[in-house]
């Protein structure tokens, strides 16, 4: 279950129109921090994220996946949406946990995210970076 401060940034986030990625963006940061505080682990950033992004869509996050993910990962997507409200299955939880503990830390070092956000980029055309970046300019608080 996510912490009540993050449902409540990710609500704050909804009721400013922001977008589902910026709501999902707060699971996102809530895993990480999990990570660092020595929580659980995870083999690599990319897990971090997607568990991250199944949290906000179980959490009620109009999350879809995106167009380049495979059949499988779009079909777990439409399967956490489907959750969203439901309470987890706790043997499940404590199951995931116990094997999360055994993954390493390094996965939400700085190096790591770095790492990850460059490569996400990089897949990313000039047109597509720049009009975020625009974008990112425009909206940013004044």
């Amino acid at each position: 279950m996510p912490e009540k401060e993050t449902l409540e940034r990710a609500r704050k986030d909804k009721r400013e129109g922001k977008a589902p990625s910026t709501q999902a963006g707060e699971f996102v940061k809530e895993e990480i921090e999990h990570i660092r505080e020595g929580k659980h682990g995870t083999r690599s950033t990319k897990q971090a994220i997607a568990i991250g992004l199944a949290k906000a869509r179980r959490a009620g996050v109009d999350l879809p996946p995106s167009e380049g993910s495979s059949e499988e990962t779009k079909e777990q997507a439409r399967r956490d949406m489907k959750r969203a409200g439901k309470k987890p299955s706790a043997k499940r939880s404590r199951a995931t946990r116990k094997a999360l503990k055994k993954e390493g830390r390094k996965a939400a070092s700085k190096e790591a995210l770095s790492t990850q956000a460059r490569k996400a980029a990089k897949k990313r055309s000039a047109a597509s970076r720049s009009r975020s970046a625009k974008k990112a300019a425009r909206t940013r608080k004044k």
